[in-house]
């Protein structure tokens, strides 16, 4: 199979976000590109050609720049952690037009190229606040719908470096219904 042969990084723009809303809203890449290759029904032999010498596969490195437009469209984001999550407008958005994205952000980088020289000081903090943050993210929580809440501690977990995280059906009991591989040294597992 030739590398034009597969799917463009504006094609798998969609693939990403379905693949995002299918594994809870957040996602590790070794979770991520596999859901994509179930959703668009890869072969395994076209899901392994390599991309170069890089160690990497031309559906990782395409996903990779897909993931770089999303997220600077705004759509998704991610951590220093390496996981990815759909934002509140990810969440929200059935579909994308990738040709579109690809043109913004592209606009988006020469007008960034373009302002590179000038600098301007950040906005002051402000001092004088009522309320602790730890205030402000307690009401947040406390305020959460049941399943945005699981949906969060499976963002959590994952950060924190578990694999494989799942949210069960929601029972209605007020627990938090899932499960996940913890992965200590790379080389002992718990589930």
């Amino acid at each position: 199979m030739k590398k034009r042969d597969f799917p463009t990084f504006d094609e798998l723009m969609n693939p990403t976000l379905q693949a995002l809303k299918r594994l809870g809203g957040s996602a590790s890449i070794d979770e991520l590109v596999p859901e994509i290759v179930r959703l668009l029904e890869l072969p395994q032999e076209v899901a392994e050609v390599p991309h170069g010498t890089t160690g990497r596969t031309e559906l990782e490195y395409r996903s990779a720049w897909a993931r770089t437009y999303l997220r600077r469209a705004g759509l998704i984001e991610n951590s220093e952690r390496g996981i990815w999550a759909l934002t509140a407008l990810g969440s929200q958005t059935g579909s994308v037009d990738g040709r579109k994205i690809a043109r913004d952000v592209a606009k988006q980088f020469q007008a960034e190229r373009t302002d590179a020289g000038e600098s301007g000081e950040p906005p002051a903090a402000d001092e004088a606040q009522a309320i602790t943050w730890q205030d402000k993210l307690l009401s947040v929580l406390q305020a959460m719908d049941p399943i945005a809440f699981e949906r969060l501690c499976q963002r959590i977990l994952r950060e924190s470096g578990f694999i494989e995280v799942e949210v069960t059906k929601s029972t209605g009991d007020g627990g938090i219904d899932g499960h996940g591989t913890i992965r200590i040294g790379g080389l002992i597992s718990f589930n």
